[in-house]
């Protein structure tokens, strides 16, 4: 899809156009009505949101025949189906009706019942079959936050991350691990473009309660400068990065993973292994929505969806992280770019 730089559109939801003074907007020259069904947009098919070793599984399917782990007093952990619900009904609190969670799923932990102890695998029948997964990562968007920024749709996402091999399920009930976020997502690639505002870092929490907390701790403070995110984002278009800038960003993100750790330290931190800046070259080339086109700029926004596109690869328990640092990574690129480096993204560039 062509990329334009033009202005934040505001897209009316079964055509009716958003008040520009609800979103803050003075100027309604600056208004681009389109207008797009949110059940339509549900219903069709996009990208997964993170590939790695992951696979989908529904929201009923989880409930029903997944077994919950305990801890070794038989304490019961909160499940991945308590942990999506709670915080699906707080985001409802703030921002308003969601869309059906889309759910992915890895390293499953399989077992059987007792009854089934002698039987080869198999002569199993489903009923006899036990499985948990270790890790989840789950989403959805706000049916009524729908824009577009050059060139491309984006909603406002919510979901979050679990991975019971953080918990230490061997020991009494203690504290468990989660993730949560709330950021914009772009339509055609499912790529997230997450900030620091909307990670809540690992969190630790015994009850549902805390995990309520805590969901409604950030989705509060992220929903009053969600604009200004949205905005943040889309001056990355402003910055355009010259094919030689692009070999030397690689070549110093290369370089950045094989120097001694006190040198690493001196320079910004950047979680992007081999395997993702491989495959931002890739993207570079190929990648048909955000790669180089010619009579067309590549810019840091490109930068961006194409580092997030790659760190779809890591495992559950680390993409989420590494899907922030990109976008931390891509502004600051623009800020050395643009002489207001402050932080040493400039040795990139180099």
């Amino acid at each position: 899809m062509a990329k334009t730089n033009q202005p934040t559109a505001i897209i009316p939801i079964e055509g009716k156009i958003v008040s520009e003074t609800t979103l803050g907007i003075d100027d309604p020259e600056i208004i681009e009505a389109e207008v797009i069904n949110p059940e339509e947009w549900e219903a069709s098919e996009h990208p997964n949101f993170i590939e790695s070793n992951t696979q989908a599984i529904t929201l009923e399917e989880l409930t029903n025949r997944n077994i919950i782990p305990t801890f070794s007093d038989n304490t019961l952990t909160i499940s991945h189906q308590n942990f999506i619900g709670t915080t699906v009904r707080v985001a409802e609190q703030v921002f308003g009706d969601l869309t059906s969670v889309e759910i992915r799923v890895s390293h499953p932990i399989i077992g059987r019942i007792p009854s089934a102890q002698h039987k080869k695998a198999n002569e199993l029948l489903d009923s006899e079959k036990t499985v948990f997964y270790q890790r989840l990562a789950w989403c959805c968007h706000v049916k009524n936050l729908i824009r577009s920024i050059n060139g491309q749709t984006v909603h406002l996402c919510i979901g979050g991350v679990r991975a019971y091999n953080e918990d230490k399920l061997y020991n009494r009930q203690s504290p468990m691990k989660f993730k949560i976020f709330v950021g914009w997502q772009v339509r055609v690639c499912s790529n997230l473009m997450l900030t620091c505002d909307g990670n809540s870092g690992t969190i630790e929490c015994v009850t549902e309660a805390d995990i309520m907390q805590k969901s409604l701790e950030l989705f509060t403070a992220f929903n009053p400068h969600k604009e200004e995110t949205l905005s943040l984002l889309e001056n990355l278009n402003n910055t355009p990065i010259s094919e030689t800038q692009f070999c030397n960003i690689i070549g110093r993100l290369r370089l950045l993973q094989n120097l001694p750790t006190t040198e690493q330290k001196l320079h910004p931190s950047v979680t992007i292994g081999d395997q993702a800046v491989n495959a931002m070259v890739k993207n570079y080339v190929s990648d048909p929505n955000f790669g180089k086109k010619e009579g067309e700029p590549y810019t840091c926004w490109n930068l961006m969806q194409n580092a997030n596109e790659s760190v779809k690869q890591a495992y559950i328990d680390r993409w989420l992280d590494r899907n922030q640092n990109c976008t931390d990574f891509a502004i600051g690129i623009q800020k050395a770019l643009t002489g207001n480096d402050t932080d040493g993204y400039d040795w990139f560039l180099q």
